[in-house]
């Protein structure tokens, strides 16, 4: 099996075989819309369930209980305060976390002491953490300012280094699809947002960014000189890199896969790593999003952009006509059906066309 993953690996990197991504692209693109619409809806009109971090509040954590029952902390925080509805989570397998809106000084210690005896533990058993609305506020526009800064920086040095703002602006619209989407099931989900959250959310933009960068250096590499040939077109030749790209971008996904979902099903949903578990399901999502993005998204949208440049359009149409009366003169209906296909598709790589003139079709004796 591993040889035969070996062998399709290598075929995509010599273009013995091909998966036409590039020509596809209009539904990767639909399907990406579709997406990105569904997910800002779910955002817009779910909301995301904010950790105390960000709406501020009283926070207490019950330790060392013989009975993790959530009711008893509900109970425990009505009889003080009536008609406060705590949200209650269990931390590890003894620890109660109850986080309840803005207490007195006063009333922490009231609390604190109803949730010892609630628990039937000492009061040292329980601490106490008050976050002000302030404080929630200043997180909140800090991780807006890191997004927005991270995203201006990755703009301005992928257009620096690519010499391309077509490869730079792609980048981003890649970017901000991994977050929107990433946000989306995080609201659909309901888990709570903590900054170990927002720190997913950008540890996943610099790993989107970083395959990104591979796939573009590909490309770069692979059409430099595309207008001095006429075997293949710019997006043919975009196309190889992709798919040349495609085992090594499958494999980083998956290996970066197995200790998020370590950390995601078997610390958060089986130990019960609750604090864990806000940083991995972002991770989670934001990887399988980036890897889509960085195949499917990214490279066809810089080719579609970088198509209604008049030089590479003229090229284009100039490499598929002669490729047609090429087909058309050899009496090759399958070379002829194959050029058909390319003037409609305009995207679509032909195997073989990278790799010189012994890889031109052969004219059939008469």
């Amino acid at each position: 099996m591993a040889s035969g993953f070996a062998q399709w690996g290598n075929d995509l990197y010599t273009g013995r075989r091909s998966y036409g991504i590039v020509a596809g692209r209009k539904k990767f693109f639909a399907a990406s819309i579709i997406a990105v619409v569904l997910a800002l809806l779910v955002v817009t009109f779910k909301g995301f369930d904010l950790g105390i971090e960000f709406r501020g509040g009283s926070e207490f954590v019950v330790s060392n209980v013989d009975d993790t029952s959530e009711q008893t902390a509900i109970d425990a925080v009505q009889d003080v305060a009536p008609g406060e509805v705590p949200k209650v989570s269990v931390l590890g397998g003894d620890s109660i976390r109850v986080q309840t809106e803005e207490l007195t000084t006063g009333e922490l210690e009231t609390m604190s002491d109803s949730l010892a005896d609630a628990y039937g533990v000492s009061a040292e058993e329980v601490t106490s953490t008050y976050i002000g609305p302030v404080w929630g506020k200043d997180v909140s526009a800090a991780a807006l300012r890191a997004l927005v800064i991270f995203l201006l920086f990755v703009a301005v040095v992928m257009a620096v280094y690519f010499r391309s703002w077509r490869m730079s602006a792609a980048a981003i619209l890649a970017l901000f699809h991994d977050v929107v989407i990433t946000a989306g099931v995080y609201a659909l989900i309901g888990w709570e947002v903590t900054p170990a959250t927002v720190i997913g959310f950008l540890t996943i933009l610099g790993y989107s960014v970083y395959d990104t960068v591979v796939v573009f250096d590909k490309v770069r590499e692979n059409t430099k000189g595309v207008l001095d040939q006429s075997r293949s077109t710019y997006a043919e030749r975009a196309n190889l890199a992709v798919n040349q790209t495609l085992v090594r971008s499958i494999n980083t996904s998956v290996v970066a896969l197995l200790p998020v979902s370590s950390i995601l099903f078997i610390g958060a949903f089986l130990l019960g790593a609750g604090t864990l578990r806000d940083i991995a399901l972002a991770l989670f999502i934001g990887i399988v999003a980036g890897a889509y993005s960085s195949i499917f998204l990214a490279t066809p949208l810089e080719v579609a952009l970088r198509e209604r440049e008049p030089k590479i359009k003229a090229h284009t149409e100039r490499v598929l006509t002669e490729r047609a009366a090429r087909a058309e003169e050899s009496g090759d209906d399958a070379d002829a059906a194959l050029a058909a296909a390319g003037i409609e598709g305009g995207a679509q790589l032909i195997p073989g066309h990278h790799r010189g003139n012994s890889s031109q079709p052969r004219r059939r004796r008469r």
